[in-house]
């Protein structure tokens, strides 16, 4: 196991967590922001869509009720406006580390891949809403869909989401490989493999970044 305790955090660095619902984002997020404060580091931990309460009031609509792609799209731009202005530029300038779960790739891939939002529009959003701040890092946990819907099954009752077929989410996988085709940000983590042998994809990433 590597001692990523004993690396320097990547201060003032942006981490996003990238993945189809069932992939293992979420224990692995929280593997690393505990092991950084443990190590008395400032890490943010935060998520999308939500992050404020904006945010989350904007993220318990769009996983429960239903509407049209593009109305989708919008309140995911909004929620992630607030998102930027209030919690993650703030943390950045104070040279903290921002772990999020999801940010506009994932808004590409299940809007744009998953619903069929035009990419120009995305692209048009991404510009007015971001101001070109993009993650430092993007860990994806790319997992088939098939795997995924097993993982999920039972976990708890699924939202808006989590409750679409097979092949909304083989679209949405595909959103992400066009996404990250070429993308130097991105490190793919095969999610395939038990939760150890994922934390040591990811331990490897953040050490060969010097983390």
């Amino acid at each position: 196991m590597s001692e990523l305790h004993h690396l320097p955090s990547p201060a003032g660095c942006f981490i996003t967590t990238e993945g189809i619902d069932g992939a293992g984002k979420t224990t692995q997020i929280d593997r690393i922001a505990a092991r950084w404060r443990d190590a008395g580091h400032d890490v943010v931990r935060t998520r999308e869509p939500g992050g404020t309460p904006l945010a989350e009031s904007l993220r318990g609509l769009l996983l429960s009720r239903d509407m049209d792609p593009l109305t989708e799209t919008l309140l995911a731009f909004a929620a992630r406006r607030d998102h930027l202005r209030t919690v993650i530029e703030p943390a950045l300038a104070r040279g903290a580390v921002v772990l999020c779960d999801r940010y506009t790739d994932a808004t590409y891939a299940y809007q744009g891949g998953g619903r069929g939002v035009d990419l120009a529009t995305l692209a048009q959003l991404e510009t007015w809403v971001q101001a070109g701040r993009q993650p430092d890092l993007t860990l994806w946990f790319d997992l088939r869909p098939e795997e995924a819907a097993r993982r999920r099954a039972g976990a708890r009752d699924p939202d808006r989401f989590e409750a679409e077929q097979l092949a909304f989410f083989q679209a949405v996988r595909a959103g992400y490989a066009r996404r990250f085709a070429d993308l130097p940000r991105v490190a793919r983590i095969d999610a395939e493999h038990a939760p150890e042998a994922v934390a040591a994809q990811i331990d490897a990433v953040l050490a060969g970044r010097g983390w």
